[in-house]
């Protein structure tokens, strides 16, 4: 279906919301001739079995990524370290090896040093995602239309970013480049502290006294029913993302705690043209995000999440 290159093999290590969703796009669009998987659990390799998203699955990432041209990483960030070790010896002289965190230099810190001479090094981040994860969460089209950031470190093959990139749009999103520490300054804002932002909401509601928390789940508005789908996402894969990004994500934060006051006092002093000004700009914001087609939609189906929980059996 595609005019991307075939990959003979393609190893995903890691078949949860993202790794498994890459299967079944691969698999429905013709993108390689076999997916081989790791997954450290043998209930998740048992059910990525029993949907047919892998050709050969194993517990061991030596013997997932052999023969692999292409390996994709589907890991929370913390994994990646101990999993690219594990699967050096595996990798074939020539492979490219990408993933898919949110955060991009600890990626690069954590995977880098363990790839062998000869072996690509092509970061990425698919913008796509939802709250649910396992391998019964994915759907081929997760990433139609979404974009996907490739952070490749300076000295890296273009060819070898080409045929990541190419793979990615034959997924049907769109493709940019950024340089990592830009990548996760960015994503502190657009995608870390929202979390934050939605777990604190969340965990302050649920700190209220038993008969008003019954309330706060009762009459939910949609507001505070957006924050509990985003503060249901895995805990695992969030824990990761900030303590790998932290600085970023504290910088993000205090901005923010400097707005937040900034909105506290022009509510106590009645400042209700500093409100409507902030409100006014706040929206067109939102018009920008419908405008290029990245405002999702209700079904569960929004760009949150990025990687999957390290299971093991």
């Amino acid at each position: 279906m595609s005019a991307a290159p075939t990959f003979a093999t393609v190893a995903i290590l890691g078949i949860g919301l993202i790794g498994s969703s890459l299967a079944r796009v691969i698999r429905a669009r013709g993108l390689a001739e076999r997916i081989q998987g790791f997954d450290g659990s043998a209930a998740v390799r048992a059910r990525a079995a029993e949907l047919g998203l892998c050709d050969a699955l194993t517990d061991d990432p030596a013997e997932a990524v052999r023969g692999a041209e292409l390996v994709l990483l589907c890991l929370p960030v913390g994994a990646n370290a101990a999993v690219a070790e594990a699967m050096a010896p595996g990798l074939a002289p020539g492979a490219v090896v990408s993933d898919v965190g949110s955060v991009k230099l600890a990626v690069i810190r954590d995977v880098g040093p363990f790839l062998p001479e000869g072996v690509h090094f092509v970061p990425g981040h698919p913008i796509a995602g939802t709250e649910h994860s396992g391998p019964d969460a994915g759907f081929a089209d997760l990433f139609e239309n979404r974009y996907v950031i490739l952070t490749p470190p300076p000295g890296t093959d273009p060819e070898a970013v080409e045929r990541v990139a190419a793979l990615w749009r034959a997924c049907g999103s769109m493709v940019s480049e950024m340089d990592a520490a830009h990548h996760d300054k960015v994503l502190a804002v657009t995608s870390h502290l929202p979390h934050l932002i939605a777990y604190t909401i969340v965990g302050t509601a649920f700190d209220l006294e038993a008969s008003e928390q019954q309330e706060v789940i009762r009459y939910s508005a949609g507001g505070f029913r957006d924050f509990t789908r985003i503060a249901g996402s895995d805990p695992v894969m969030w824990r990761d993302v900030f303590l790998n990004n932290r600085e970023a994500v504290l910088e993000m934060l205090q901005r923010f705690s400097e707005d937040l006051t900034t909105l506290q006092r022009a509510i106590r002093w009645g400042e209700g043209q500093v409100l409507e000004d902030l409100f006014t700009r706040t929206r067109e914001i939102r018009r920008g995000v419908v405008e290029m087609r990245q405002a999702g939609t209700f079904d569960a189906r929004e760009p949150d999440a990025a990687e999957e929980p390290a299971k093991k059996g």
